[in-house]
């Protein structure tokens, strides 16, 4: 009897466990196939020929339509660099360098997707228009209020996301092992 009830226990925490890690995989896996850097992450293998095993759930579960690997990479932050959730009552701070790149695009959107740009602004923050500093850094302010230098206006309330979108890049490539490195995003005031 004892011998039953420890193989009935030892098959029970081997499909919670076995369960458990299949659905962390699919939903946030970043031990499995994503790569982070700071408070960013991507899922590298996305857009290649032949992605491994928990990119392709990642995949299946976003059900999005993907850039091939030499057309681009996303990076998603829903932390600011200290592990706080980005909340739309407070400003953040975005600072440092991207990764080389011939172009890239910032957003804001929320669980759903949606982009929580104000009405009457542009969608995205462009490379393009991103002002620097003398060694090439930027500052991008990201919130409901007013700043000064380059500024991503958004509008709503709650959780939001920020997407980072690299066109032609060389990022992971294994070219330039300083070329891996992202802005910081530090959070100012909160309403």
């Amino acid at each position: 009897m004892r011998f039953v009830l420890l193989l009935l226990f030892s098959i029970a925490v081997a499909l919670v466990t076995g369960f458990g890690l299949s659905y962390y995989a699919l939903t946030d896996g970043r031990l499995f196939g994503a790569a982070q850097i700071g408070a960013w992450v991507s899922w590298p293998d996305l857009g290649s020929d032949a992605p491994n095993p928990y990119t392709r759930g990642h995949l299946t579960r976003e059900a999005a339509l993907q850039l091939g690997r030499a057309e681009g990479l996303q990076f998603l932050a829903t932390t600011d660099t200290a592990g706080e959730p980005l909340d739309l009552s407070c400003t953040y701070t975005l600072s440092g360098h991207v990764p080389v790149s011939s172009f890239w695009t910032l957003v804001a959107v929320d669980s759903a997707g949606q982009n929580l740009a104000a009405p009457g602004t542009d969608l995205a923050m462009r490379s393009s228009q991103v002002a620097r500093d003398n060694s090439g850094a930027m500052t991008i302010h990201v919130g409901k209020s007013l700043s000064p230098g380059n500024w991503l206006e958004l509008a709503g309330s709650g959780p939001f996301s920020l997407e980072l979108t690299l066109y032609d890049t060389t990022a992971f490539s294994g070219f330039g092992s300083g070329n891996d490195t992202m802005p910081t995003i530090t959070r100012g005031d909160c309403a």
